[in-house]
């Protein structure tokens, strides 16, 4: 009796319901786990067997933007995440198999397989919420009815990849969600108390794989090896389609070096406990250079290589002192306000899954999560902000240069820049970027929301869709979008200087300031700093210089297009460094100028 296990976005041995069960009550004879590349999420054109022939499918492309859905830096992660399955499988006897195309069409294949008919009594996979993910289990179930004569049993199982169960929830009815986090959070108060331990792990042995494999249907071929696998992917994906290659800075270094996959995302969290970087994760996590100010395994947990309630574990075992995993190191003093915070950062993310239940496709229109909760609430105004879109060539223009980096607004650019080079860009940065594009700029959100998609190594559907729309005003902020005061709106300038106050961060990510000297101003005086945050400000503050190396550098600036033409002009000083910026109320209210239709709009906006 054959099982075929379905897997999507669990890709990990250790705390799997399925395999926990299979280990506890078996009655199958053999399994067949089978990873199948959805053709409307991923680029499948780098596996054709004839690289000149026609993909049967549509290229992977996003609605609005055109994006690619899966860019390179993810699917390299995504390559290897699945390779590491593949190779823990071996280990215990079984294996991956990976195929390209529809999942309910690869179904069919192989229950019509000769091998398989009349032997196939299950095909099991665990829950995914995301809207397309529903459709794909609803296509499936289809197959199975019609092919399997009411003999073949179709499970969705729990995924049990958040750091809360279902089943300990007030309610099972998601509608019945708060709309507000705070009151979600303290449902569950004191956190570290309400969350199940992971299941033990699975043996080393696993069910063998039924005897006869059916092949990659034509005209697609699976590779051999994890190199030709990942070329496969991330080759057809390489362009973005917006101009010549952006400039890497030389002495620029990823936050995000690291490699997908179950077993390395143990190693992570390991790393992080010994190195006490979790324990002094609230005190960094808004930092923007290097590997360690945040716990980098949001990628891990995308894609299933690891679950929330399994970081959790590791962390209690490090609060209570056990052995268990083997740290090399014990703490035994109990929670901490880093692992706290950790927890804090898991539940939010549990809730962002929570709202993509609750909502499903609201999330993905301008409205957001707003445009629902207006239509039954009558005390919510569900009021519209008239996002432009890409009709609009002057629109056009203003994103294409804030995906590019080049808006003129170094700590948006910066940002922007990691991200296209890296795959990576911190939490700060992309609350900035997005409050940037959907409040400054005034462009439509789900854009942007696209494009990270795209380009995020660590991209996760409801969190990426459920920040967007929360920053947009149109998410659970509960200062949502006020039309007297425009919401929350981050002032990128300010956080500038509440962040990277010397510029290292601005400086490391755009090539353009890495001649620009290090030396700060004195104070009351404005200087190379501010040009990092505003670069059209070098005009203002070096009129004249006598230093024949700034003059170089000042020649250069003056000659780039988004230097003397930025896309928002913030007039902003530091406090401590402009009372004369502060008697204007700058420190407060930023006063900017937008440009719109050649010219520059002046308006003042309340920002953070």
């Amino acid at each position: 009796m054959y099982l075929i296990y379905l897997l999507r976005r669990d890709l990990r041995v250790s705390d799997n319901p399925i395999f926990h069960h299979l280990q506890q009550h078996s009655k199958f004879s053999h399994i067949l786990p089978l990873y199948v590349l959805p053709p409307n999420q991923v680029e499948v054109s780098g596996f054709l067997q004839d690289p000149g022939s026609d993909s049967p499918y549509p290229q992977a492309r996003s609605r609005l933007g055109n994006f690619w859905r899966c860019g390179p830096h993810r699917a390299k992660f995504l390559a290897e995440s699945i390779w590491d399955m593949k190779q823990s499988l071996k280990e215990r006897g079984s294996d991956l198999i990976i195929r390209v195309g529809r999942m309910d069409e690869v179904v069919r294949q192989i229950l019509r397989h000769q091998e398989y008919k009349g032997k196939v009594v299950a095909v099991w996979i665990t829950k995914d919420w995301a809207s397309e993910e529903v459709d794909e289990e609803r296509m499936i179930k289809r197959v199975i009815q019609q092919e399997g004569d009411g003999k073949i049993e179709w499970k969705v199982w729990d995924g049990e990849e958040m750091l809360l169960h279902d089943n300990d929830f007030a309610t099972s009815d998601p509608a019945q969600v708060p709309d507000i986090f705070t009151s979600f959070r303290k449902s569950f108060e004191p956190l570290r108390d309400n969350i199940r331990s992971p299941y033990k792990s699975t043996s080393t042995q696993l069910l063998p794989l039924p005897s006869e494999i059916p092949a990659q249907a034509a005209p697609f071929s699976i590779p051999a090896s994890l190199e030709e696998f990942i070329s496969a992917l991330r080759k057809p994906v390489e362009d973005s389609g917006f101009g010549p290659p952006i400039l890497k800075p030389q002495g620029a270094s990823t936050a995000h070096p690291f490699i997908g996959g179950e077993t390395r995302a143990h190693a992570r969290i390991v790393h992080l406990i010994v190195s006490g970087c979790i324990s002094s994760y609230k005190d960094t996590r808004n930092g923007l250079l290097g590997e360690d100010f945040s716990t980098k395994l949001s990628a891990y947990l995308a894609l299933g290589c690891v679950t929330a309630r399994q970081i959790n574990a590791y962390m209690v075992a490090f609060e209570d002192g056990k052995d268990l995993p083997d740290f090399g190191i014990r703490s035994g003093k109990g929670e901490n306000k880093g692992t706290a915070a950790v927890r804090f950062e898991l539940l939010w993310r549990d809730y962002m899954r929570l709202c993509m239940r609750k909502y499903g496709n609201n999330l993905f229109s301008i409205e957001g999560l707003r445009g629902q909760r207006s239509n039954r609430d009558k005390n919510d105004s569900g009021s519209s902000q008239h996002w432009s879109d890409l009709s609009s060539p002057e629109t056009r223009t203003s994103f294409s240069r804030f995906l590019r980096g080049e808006t003129g607004t170094g700590f948006i650019d910066a940002s922007m820049r990691e991200l296209a080079l890296t795959g990576y860009t911190s939490n700060r940065t992309r609350q900035n970027c997005a409050s940037f594009l959907a409040k400054w700029l005034g462009i439509d959100w789900r854009l942007g929301a696209e494009w990270y998609e795209s380009m995020l190594i660590d991209h996760d559907v409801a969190n990426n869709w459920g920040n967007w729309a929360y920053v947009a005003g149109v998410g659970n902020d509960p200062r949502g979008r006020d039309t007297d005061t425009g919401g929350r709106k981050f002032n990128p300038v300010k956080q500038a200087w509440d962040y990277d106050p010397q510029g290292e961060y601005v400086k490391a990510w755009i090539a353009e300031f890495e001649e620009v000297p290090s030396k700060r101003a004195r104070k009351g005086e404005r200087g190379w700093v501010d040009v990092l945050f505003q670069a059209w400000q070098v005009n203002d503050i070096f009129q004249k210089s006598t230093d024949v190396r700034e003059g170089e550098v000042i020649d250069k600036l003056k000659k780039l297009d988004w230097v003397n033409d930025p896309l928002v002009k913030i007039k902003y000083q530091p406090k401590s460094e402009a009372k004369t910026f502060r008697k204007n109320g700058f420190g407060v209210g930023a006063k900017y100028e937008k440009k719109t239709g050649g010219r520059h709009e002046k308006s003042r906006a309340k920002a953070k």
